[in-house]
């Protein structure tokens, strides 16, 4: 069987297969949602946090939300040809927190719902990290989506090299992938791992392209078409401001 072109290689199962079957299929939706949950809740959180709410409201409406999309197949007519993961998600939890505003029994909304396993104090420590002024709800949001997936792609990068045995390279290297003025020189480092200084220098080059490529296949998972990873790619930088 021929293989795939390169840019339509990492588009088998993406983040929209899982939308998708959260509107079709009952067991395919927990599996999907706890998916969802898990990788984009604290982009969500911080939204929330944001426009206002304090953090025992916020931390209920984020739950909530997850519960909305999964009972009320909320993403069922989702075309995945049209828009972008990350907008699609943004727009939905503005129409629920505008929802939750008008409805009589908005202070109910944690009562009785099912929680999945987030970790909001570790969300609550990061919320301080961001810039107090400056920035909307929409563009903290889009910042802790791009940091999201930056962690993410690090953390896939840090377990391959867990399990090809090299943890202590990916250790040793992974201040490099982003250099600075606080970095290990390569000569620090050839000496820490008995390396030469050219084989730490090709190392790096190699850890740096794994990541990108991973980086890739992520952001390929919440856009609709391999046409728009670059043009999204751009947006998550710029949300970084990167560029």
């Amino acid at each position: 069987m021929a293989e795939m072109d390169e840019p339509n290689r990492h588009f088998a199962t993406t983040h929209w297969s899982l939308v998708l079957a959260a509107g079709r299929d009952e067991a395919a939706s927990r599996e999907a949602l706890a998916a969802l949950c898990e990788q984009y809740w604290h982009p969500l959180y911080c939204y929330v946090r944001r426009r206002g709410w304090n953090v025992a409201d916020a931390q209920d409406l984020t739950q909530a939300f997850f519960v909305f999309l999964l009972e009320k197949h909320a993403f069922e007519a989702a075309d995945p040809e049209r828009g972008r993961f990350r907008s699609l998600l943004l727009a939905s939890l503005k129409n629920f927190l505008a929802n939750q505003v008008r409805s009589e029994q908005a202070e109910k909304r944690g009562g009785g719902v099912r929680h999945f396993s987030i970790d909001f104090d570790d969300g609550e420590r990061r919320l301080p990290e961001e810039p107090a002024d400056g920035l909307t709800p929409e563009r903290l949001y889009e910042r802790r989506w791009a940091l999201t997936l930056l962690d993410a792609a690090l953390d896939r990068l840090r377990q391959e090299h867990l399990a090809a045995g090299k943890a202590e390279l990916f250790e040793a290297l992974r201040s490099l992938l982003t250099p600075s003025a606080e970095s290990p020189p390569y000569r620090e480092i050839a000496e820490r791992l008995a390396m030469t200084e050219g084989a730490v220098k090709v190392a790096v080059h190699r850890l740096r392209r794994r990541y990108g490529e991973m980086l890739r296949e992520l952001v390929a998972q919440t856009v609709g078409s391999p046409e728009d990873v670059d043009d999204e790619l751009r947006q998550l930088l710029s949300a970084l401001g990167a560029t």
